[in-house]
C-alpha cells in the first residue's frame, strides 16, 4: 500500500497514475490519497498506516524533512521531502521534485529563472536551477539566504530579465488567484520566454496570463509524472524504463 498525503489532496492525479502502471505491470499494489492536516504528524500517520511508501505534497514537505528516520540524496541539501519509502524499518526521505523539473525544462533555452514561492518545492528546484526567489512574506525566505540565493518579497522586488519563471505556490489551485499580484507579473512576462506552474489539473490564472505575452508554458502535469517515475523508482527498489513508464502515465492522465 502507498498514498499520498497534502492538503488539500482530493485533486491528485497520483492515485490515477501510479494504479494504473500497477495495473499494467500486474503487480498486486494500491495507492491512495490522505489528507494529513497536521504535518507534524506525518511520519506516525505514516506507521500507522502500515505502508510501504507515500508521496509527500503541499504543505507538508518539510515536515517530512525534518521527521523522517534519515534523508538521502539531494533531499539534505534541499531541505524539502517529496518521498517516503519504508526501508529495514525506518522511514527513509528522498525528493524527486528537482530531478523532475528538470525533465520538464531541459529543451528550454533560459538563462535568468525566477521562482515565486518558497515552500518546499521552491527548496527542490532552486537547489538545481540556482535560480532567484521571489516570496510574498520575508520570513520564509531565510532558508534560501543562507544557501546564498537572491530573495525579494512584493516590496523589495527588482525587475531583472527574468526569461524562465516558475509558480510553486498553490495560488490558482482551488481559486482564480494570482500567485504575486497581477501589475507585477505583466511586468515580468513581458520580457519572459517560458512560464511553469507547479499545479495542474486546471489552466490556472497564472499560465493564462503567460499566455496573453505568448510565453511557451508547461503546467504541473509534467512534474507529475517525471517526478513520480522516479519516486516509483524508489517505492519499488529498482530501476524502470522511465520512457515505457513515462508513456504509461501520459496514456492515463490524457485520457
Amino acid at each position: 500500500m502507498f498514498v499520498i498525503f497534502g492538503n488539500p489532496v482530493s485533486h491528485s492525479k497520483s492515485p490515477l497514475m501510479h494504479n494504473y502502471f500497477f495495473k499494467k505491470m500486474n503487480l498486486n499494489h494500491c495507492y491512495g490519497r490522505y489528507k494529513l492536516e497536521d504535518g507534524s504528524k506525518i511520519i506516525d500517520k505514516f506507521k500507522e498506516l502500515k505502508i510501504k511508501g507515500a508521496n509527500v505534497t503541499i504543505p507538508h514537505k518539510e515536515w517530512a524533512y525534518k521527521l523522517a528516520d534519515e534523508v538521502r540524496g539531494v533531499a539534505k541539501e534541499m531541505g524539502a521531502v517529496n518521498t517516503l519509502v519504508l526501508e529495514d524499518n525506518k522511514v527513509i526521505g528522498y525528493n524527486t521534485d528537482g530531478p523532475g523539473f528538470m525533465e520538464i525544462i531541459k529543451e528550454f533555452d533560459y538563462k535568468k529563472p525566477l521562482i515565486i514561492g518558497a515552500g518546499g518545492t521552491a527548496r527542490a528546484i532552486s537547489y538545481l536551477l540556482k535560480a532567484d526567489i521571489v516570496n510574498r512574506s520575508e520570513n520564509r525566505l531565510n532558508f534560501f539566504k543562507e544557501k546564498g540565493f537572491n530573495t525579494y518579497t512584493w516590496d523589495n522586488f527588482e525587475f531583472k530579465d527574468y526569461d524562465l519563471i516558475i509558480n510553486t505556490t498553490s495560488a490558482g489551485l482551488k481559486d482564480d488567484s494570482l500567485p504575486m499580484p497581477k501589475e507585477m507579473l505583466e511586468k515580468i512576462f513581458k520580457n519572459a520566454k517560458y512560464a511553469v506552474d507547479v499545479v495542474y489539473g486546471r489552466e490556472t490564472p497564472f499560465l493564462k496570463l503567460a499566455k496573453k505575452y505568448n510565453l511557451i508554458t508547461r503546467d504541473g502535469l509534467y512534474l507529475l509524472v517525471y517526478q513520480g517515475i522516479l519516486a516509483m523508482e524508489l517505492f519499488l527498489g529498482k530501476k524502470l524504463n522511465k520512457k515505457e513508464v513515462e508513456k504509461i502515465y501520459f496514456e492515463i492522465l490524457k485520457d
